[in-house]
């Protein structure tokens, strides 16, 4: 990765570690809320580029009370370039959760699954109307996931080899 005073601005703002962390840890939340578990690491990786790709998290946004599988089989274009998406935005993912560690704001346990530490991450969602979808599908996406909580079925419904 570039040094950060060499990243266009463009990147600098979309792919800003604070934000990013602050989206990984909602959907995290969304899944620990969900089944009293950490998140496994795994599942954590698709969080970022299902929820900032707007076409994806408007579609999750709109089937927000549809099960996964369901909003995957109306829009199976979600899986398109998704393989590449993850790929590209791991080193954002990574960068995010650096972020999120240096601040004391996550744990990993033993297994590698993560939680969110308690009132280390700010319960309202506030920013402008695309940051706020971002948290608010990221949450969603969360707890979609856990309600499927197998890692290898979620990701051969996205086409993606674990």
């Amino acid at each position: 990765m570039k040094p950060w005073n060499q990243r266009p601005r463009e990147i600098r703002n979309l792919f800003n570690p604070a934000f990013c962390g602050l989206v990984l840890a909602r959907g995290v939340e969304g899944f620990s809320e969900t089944t009293n578990q950490p998140m496994p690491f795994s599942l954590t990786l698709l969080i970022l580029p299902l929820c900032l790709h707007k076409r994806t998290r408007e579609q999750i946004k709109e089937a927000s009370q549809s099960y996964f599988t369901k909003i995957l089989q109306d829009h199976p274009e979600i899986r398109v370039d998704l393989a590449q998406r993850t790929r590209g935005l791991f080193p954002y993912t990574m960068e995010a959760f650096a972020y999120l560690m240096s601040c004391g704001a996550i744990v990993v346990d033993k297994s590698g699954c993560i939680a969110i530490r308690d009132k280390t991450v700010r319960k309202s969602i506030a920013g402008s109307q695309d940051t706020k979808d971002c948290q608010m599908v990221a949450r969603s996406l969360g707890r979609k996931l856990a309600l499927i909580n197998d890692r290898i079925t979620i990701y051969t419904m996205l086409g993606i080899r674990p």
